[in-house]
């Protein structure tokens, strides 16, 4: 009976403290961040950049893993039917807001599938072109005159890039410039620089260096003014209206991620992002370091994706 009460006892007094640990243990192992594109792509800067600050915050590793392919889609998908509680991914603006309207067997649905977390970069996009070309106001008339005669580059069918470009047509009446897909932003610029086609939106920090080496014009940027590039005007001030559109990273989980999980993450995200080196190594790689909630990211999203879907359809863009 002495021990029969003995046992009780350590059993109540265990209760509290396996509860505390059940409620507070999250991360249990190492944490795994599935990038859907290659080494040194945004995506692969952003996971890398948080990766370190974050393992030191939540006391367990955070392993990068590439998984590249389908435009991030993969990776996306398996993050979307991970299980374990420990597997999140870094995501790009078309995973959430074009892909579902772009590819008609998407195996992931951006609004049901999956636990937003934050955005975690942000950047405009430089419309560049060739030197040879007017610049401002005048750059925007002559390219309403081209017609079809111009062309524009992108890093494939439904990239930002594309679709940014598309929307910018639709601004600028007359403009019917001719879409040019590339395997990757460099290829793009090296045939700006070759004037083998005249017009491309590209992220910062890949236009920048060209810019100011001399090798193409930067003609201005598709948001309000950017520390990121102060020295460039918004295209609204040469008379592009109502364009808006920057290109960002996103952290975000699978739909069953546990509320540990999902305010664990948010605090420690919060701080990381704030940190002096976070924001600098961000900063010189060409994008802003931000943090949203959860809700803050679901707005965007939510916002963008119509804007996106409307461009989409008004153009009958389809990828399979």
């Amino acid at each position: 009976m002495h021990l029969s009460k003995r046992a009780l006892l350590i059993a109540a007094c265990a209760l509290p403290l396996a509860a505390a640990a059940q409620n507070g243990a999250w991360p249990t192992k190492p944490i795994r961040l599935v990038v859907g594109f290659p080494g040194g792509s945004t995506p692969d800067i952003a996971a890398r950049t948080i990766a370190e600050p974050l393992a030191k915050a939540l006391g367990q590793p955070v392993v990068v893993d590439n998984k590249p392919g389908a435009s991030g889609n993969l990776a996306a998908d398996q993050v979307a039917k991970a299980t374990d509680d420990h597997t999140l991914g870094v995501v790009i603006n078309g995973n959430l807001t074009s892909s579902k309207m772009l590819y008609s067997r998407l195996p992931y649905d951006p609004a049901k599938d999956f636990t937003y977390l934050s955005l975690l970069t942000t950047a405009p996009l430089v419309l560049v072109a060739q030197n040879s070309l007017p610049s401002g106001a005048a750059f925007v008339e002559a390219a309403r005159k081209s017609e079809d005669k111009w062309s524009y580059g992108s890093v494939g069918v439904g990239s930002v890039g594309h679709l940014g470009m598309e929307l910018l047509k639709g601004r600028v009446p007359g403009l019917k410039a001719v879409h040019v897909p590339y395997q990757g932003n460099p290829q793009v610029m090296t045939d700006l620089i070759g004037n083998q086609i005249q017009m491309a939106l590209i992220p910062p920090g890949i236009a920048m260096p060209q810019v100011k080496a001399g090798k193409v014009k930067a003609i201005g940027i598709t948001s309000g003014r950017s520390t990121l590039v102060p020295e460039l005007s918004p295209l609204a001030d040469i008379g592009v209206k109502d364009f808006n559109l920057e290109v960002w990273t996103a952290l975000l989980g699978p739909a069953n991620l546990s509320k540990d999980a999902q305010e664990r993450i948010s605090r420690e995200l919060a701080i990381v992002m704030k940190t002096p080196e976070v924001r600098r190594k961000l900063f010189e790689q060409g994008w802003q370091a931000v943090g949203t909630s959860p809700d803050g990211m679901r707005t965007r999203v939510k916002e963008e994706a119509a804007i996106m879907t409307k461009i989409i359809s008004t153009n009958n863009i389809k990828l399979q």
